[in-house]
């Protein structure tokens, strides 16, 4: 089986979310990571490559562009870029691969701008890039099972969804008193117009997404700062209008003692409802109406194919994060080979970019109802 070549842009000198890509990438045995422009320093580049065993040090890189360029050029060039890098470079970077003809995975969220990202979804189509950004809870094994009951009608209708994605890093680590030694998250250069809710709101809008098939049409959110002298909110809290008269809710926070990374989703159906929690990955709870709570577990031989194709341990061994990396990967890759042998694939789901622009305007339309007195925004 051919293996698919791809560099990587960023996430170089030790950076948590560089080796989440690399690894996940790596559990499919079907990537290999051969060039890459992991850091502005030279050093760090080369001690990132040293590290992670590249076999060819020419194919690391003074700059993406550098990069795009020059792999391009090659004969055995990357068939994909991993774009891991702060969310104001996203575009750009994409931009400059795609132009080259390259397929493009990258980080959350899409682009810091509505328009950014409407130009790279122009752009996906006028070159047939595929595209694909890693929301990481979707890559869990049971939401493609709650996706799957949902499509089958086990749920009935669906009438309303609880989601949200609660955590506390901001409260653990930032001082109650104004400092200028904070962190890039914090800049609106850097992330634009929202903090909380483009880093883990758009999580919990796209947790919604991919385990329901439903699309947020509108949206009234209030957003709250904590500490206060912060730029950005720390806190969103939004009623969702879900089309068709489905209602839901959706909370992120940055600021929740006692959270750290607890995403979360309730969907109530006119049958039944399906529940999910990060804290207990491995678990999808379904209540049929006048039924008693069943615990539905990954790996099981009564989950659909769609759910056990991802399942990676034996029954009751603990699914972690960097696997639900890898089936974001998994399935990004098998499309991609698809693509490129001229065969037709299976409808294997992974965030498109179609999903990273609709996350780019939940934020934009959350920060507008806000500045507009806590209105309901169309997306």
């Amino acid at each position: 089986m051919r293996r698919l070549k791809y560099g990587m842009v960023g996430g170089g000198g030790g950076a948590f979310i560089g080796d989440c890509h690399r690894l996940g990438a790596q559990l499919n045995g079907t990537t290999e990571l051969v060039a890459g422009c992991f850091s502005r320093s030279m050093e760090k580049n080369l001690s990132t490559a040293d590290l992670w065993a590249l076999p060819d040090p020419s194919r690391v890189y003074t700059s993406y562009q550098e990069m795009a360029e020059k792999e391009a050029a090659r004969e055995d060039g990357i068939d994909f870029v991993t774009i891991v890098t702060p969310n104001d470079s996203h575009y750009a970077i994409a931009k400059c691969f795609m132009e080259k003809g390259i397929h493009v995975m990258c980080d959350k969220p899409l682009t810091i701008t509505v328009e950014e990202a409407e130009e790279l979804q122009r752009l996906a189509e006028e070159k047939d890039i595929l595209f694909g950004l890693t929301y990481t809870y979707t890559g869990y094994p049971v939401i493609r099972q709650a996706r799957e009951m949902i499509r089958e009608g086990a749920i009935g209708d669906i009438i309303h969804v609880k989601v949200g994605h609660p955590e506390d890093w901001v409260i653990e680590s930032v001082p109650e008193e104004p400092t200028t030694d904070l962190p890039w998250r914090f800049s609106p250069d850097k992330v634009g117009a929202a903090l909380c809710t483009g880093d883990v709101g758009t999580h919990a809008e796209q947790l919604l997404v991919q385990f329901t098939g439903l699309r947020i049409q509108r949206v009234i959110a209030m957003l709250d700062t904590y500490p206060k002298y912060l730029p950005l909110e720390t806190n969103t809290t939004a009623l969702l209008d879900l089309g068709d008269g489905i209602t839901g809710d959706l909370w992120a926070s940055q600021i929740a003692i006692g959270k750290g990374c607890d995403a979360y989703i309730y969907v109530a159906g006119s049958k039944g409802s399906l529940e999910w929690r990060h804290m207990d990955p491995d678990v999808l709870l379904y209540t049929p109406l006048h039924g008693p709570i069943q615990r539905l577990e990954a790996g099981r031989g009564y989950m659909k194919e769609a759910s056990n194709r991802l399942s990676r341990v034996s029954v009751a061994h603990h699914i972690g994060f960097f696997e639900a990396f890898g089936n974001i990967y998994k399935s990004y890759s098998e499309v991609l080979l698809a693509k490129l042998e001229g065969r037709s694939c299976e409808d294997y789901t992974f965030p498109t970019l179609q999903d990273g622009l609709d996350g780019v305007k939940f934020v934009n339309a959350c920060v507008e109802s806000q500045k507009k007195g806590n209105v309901w925004v169309t997306l």
